[in-house]
C-alpha cells in the first residue's frame, strides 16, 4: 500500500495559478503511474492528468495546455502545475498511485491508492 498526501490547494482568482504537490510513502517502488483526479461540487470524480515512471503524460482535454504534471521519482513526489485557472476548475483534487498502466488513461484499478484530497477554489 502507498500513502499519499496532497498539498497546495487554495483559493485563487480566475486566470491565476496554483501548484499542487503529492507525497508518496510506503510501497512507492510499486507505483507505475501517478495521477491527479478532481471532484467538482455535486459531480463525480474525473480524470485530470497522469504520468508514468518514464515521464509519459496524459491530460484531460479540459486542462490540456493549461495544466502540467511532473514527477520526481527520486523524492516520490508528483506535482500538478495549474495555470490560467477557470471557475470550472473548482474541485477537490486527489492524487493517486497505481500499478496499472490504465491509470494513465483515466482508468484506475480497484487497487489504486488515493490521497485525502485538497480543495481548489477559483472565484473572483
Amino acid at each position: 500500500q502507498v500513502q499519499l498526501v496532497e498539498s497546495g490547494g487554495d483559493w485563487v482568482q480566475p486566470g491565476g495559478s496554483l501548484r499542487l504537490s503529492c507525497s508518496a510513502t510506503g510501497r512507492s517502488f510499486s507505483i507505475a503511474v501517478m495521477g491527479w483526479y478532481r471532484q467538482p461540487p455535486g459531480k463525480q470524480r474525473e480524470f485530470v492528468a497522469a504520468i508514468t515512471n518514464e515521464g509519459a503524460a496524459n491530460y484531460a482535454s479540459s486542462v490540456k495546455g493549461r495544466f502540467t504534471i511532473h514527477r520526481d521519482t527520486t523524492k516520490n513526489m508528483a506535482y500538478l502545475q495549474m495555470n490560467n485557472l477557470r471557475s470550472e476548475d473548482t474541485a477537490v483534487y486527489y492524487c493517486n498511485a497505481d500499478r496499472s498502466i490504465n491509470n494513465l488513461y483515466g482508468r484506475p484499478s480497484e487497487n489504486a491508492d488515493w490521497g485525502q484530497g485538497t480543495q481548489v477554489t477559483v472565484s473572483s
